[in-house]
């Protein structure tokens, strides 16, 4: 979801006009290399530290324990959270391409 919304980003400043109305990204739109890379790495840091935190949870010895359900729950919470916020972005972008937004 986030390498889509990088592309259509990318895409609808390029072609369509659109803005990048995150503030922190917005000043370096001029340089899409840059943006795609800075764009693509929180991307890839997102995933990687969502793994990692998996990885480690279920490294747990105890699995039955009360902290490792509400952790579960919370990690499974998160990635849930991060898959809808980025689903939302992706169809905004797209409305905004196809001139509905």
């Amino acid at each position: 979801m986030g390498t889509i919304d990088c592309i259509t980003t990318v895409i609808g400043v390029l072609y369509f006009g659109a803005i990048e109305v995150n503030p922190l990204l917005a000043g370096i739109m001029h340089n899409i290399p840059l943006f795609m890379v800075i764009k693509l790495s929180a991307t890839l840091c997102i995933g990687g530290t969502y793994i990692l935190a998996n990885k480690l949870l279920h490294q747990a010895p105890d699995k039955t324990t009360k902290a490792f359900k509400y952790s579960n729950i919370i990690m499974k919470a998160a990635y849930v959270g991060v898959i809808l916020f980025l689903s939302l972005v992706v169809i905004n972008n797209f409305a905004v391409l196809m001139g509905i937004a």
